[in-house]
């Protein structure tokens, strides 16, 4: 392993060099790794390049947002747990404000969910899954096995659409994957020392898995409403593999049927989130702003966004003295492989049910949606301009 670094710098320069980010860093976490590439190992040099590109493989592995952990993960090595706070909070804080005044705007103004702009953000949310499906499924289901787990998995989550049915998905690939593919063993590797021992590691582990197979049965045994919608957060955080966009159908399968969210509400705040910077698992903070007492506004959106993010801090913090041993196994890369492949079809089915069947109901929304899905995948034009231009669209068609 490489030598451990010392933590230099101060938790305030942590903060704000990622609140710089989490203003700046559009276009979701592939683009996100390339700022914080560009931002850590060229101009702060703050870790080489093998350690960046190692932390990013462990958090490409492990369930959860990504480009979040990679920067929790960089915040630690940096200035210590407050550190990485601090990371986190810079990242975040940016986007989840302005998903929550959206909200607020919605609930202070009932036409506003019934107006052309609104209709447009939910047509953006069709095109914007629709190239999620499009790139998942190249990257994700390379050959015949994986396309058939995608193909599986889409019908379970339409057969049962529930929560219970995409868990199942989720399970019936990491199964496939784990008897039946077949991949190359992962070479070793030296990996960075980031000051966590394994038994910090083991704790923190610990305490994700008990939160995740306690926090349900807690919620269902007290009653408490509040508890049992930070239960499904935190499910969702701790289950998204895949990318942000799989949280989707993990979060609409829980918030709508309960009745939480209104369904037209729920997509017009997915669309919205594409046109903010940062990760888009703080869509859970436009989701806790517009959800019912005793959430709601200020209080349930930083709320829903803290029981989110907090498997992703469990997760990182808790794998990386770890990682070599579980790269090397492999059976978890099978397993993962299947599990990907099975995330496709779970998206695949979402962008059918609810994305499409609640946006698109003209000839005119589907050229919309599909302009946009074009300017997109063909013209690689920005998501922020595209959402903008869907929901100028969108108006046009209302008015």
């Amino acid at each position: 392993m490489h030598e451990p670094k010392s933590a230099r710098g101060t938790p305030f320069e942590v903060f704000a060099t990622f609140l710089k980010l989490g203003l700046t860093s559009f276009g979701g976490p592939v683009a996100h790794i390339g700022y914080f590439r560009a931002e850590f190992v060229e101009r702060r040099k703050w870790l080489d390049d093998t350690s960046f590109t190692d932390l990013v493989a462990l958090c490409q592995f492990l369930p959860g947002p990504a480009s979040s952990q990679v920067g929790i993960a960089i915040g630690f090595a940096r200035a210590g747990w407050i550190g990485a706070l601090a990371a986190w909070t810079g990242f975040t804080l940016p986007s989840a404000i302005a998903l929550i005044l959206f909200a607020l705007g919605l609930a202070h103004s009932a036409q506003l969910i019934h107006s052309g702009i609104v209709h447009g953000l939910k047509l953006a949310a069709v095109a914007i899954v629709a190239q999620a499906v499009w790139g998942m499924k190249t990257s994700l289901c390379p050959d015949r096995l994986r396309a058939g787990i995608a193909v599986a998995a889409a019908l379970i989550a339409l057969t049962v659409p529930s929560a219970a049915g995409q868990l199942g998905a989720i399970a019936f690939g990491g199964i496939i994957g784990w008897r039946m593919l077949t991949l190359t063993h992962l070479a070793s590797a030296k990996h960075r020392r980031y000051g966590i021992g394994r038994t910090q590691g083991a704790m923190l582990l610990a305490v994700f898995f008990v939160l995740l197979a306690l926090l349900p049965g807690v919620a269902g045994w007290t009653g408490a409403n509040w508890l049992a919608m930070a239960s499904v957060f935190y499910r969702s955080g701790s289950l998204v593999f895949g990318g942000g966009h799989v949280v989707l159908p993990l979060l609409q399968a829980s918030v709508v049927p309960n009745g939480w969210v209104p369904n037209d509400v729920f997509l017009a705040g997915y669309g919205a989130a594409q046109a903010v910077p940062g990760p888009l698992f703080t869509f859970a903070a436009f989701l806790g702003a517009v959800m019912p007492a005793p959430l709601g506004g200020w209080i349930g959106g930083f709320a829903m966004l803290v029981a989110m993010f907090l498997p992703a801090f469990l997760l990182v913090l808790g794998a990386l003295p770890f990682w070599e041993t579980l790269r090397q196994r492999d059976a978890i890369q099978r397993a993962m492989g299947g599990v990907n492949a099975a995330v496709v079809g779970i998206l695949g089915a979402a962008l059918y049910d609810p994305v499409w069947t609640s946006a698109v109901h003209s000839r005119a929304d589907v050229a919309l949606a599909l302009a946009a899905f074009g300017l997109l995948v063909v013209g690689r034009v920005s998501p922020v301009i595209v959402v903008a231009l869907t929901a100028i669209g969108g108006w046009m068609i209302g008015a």
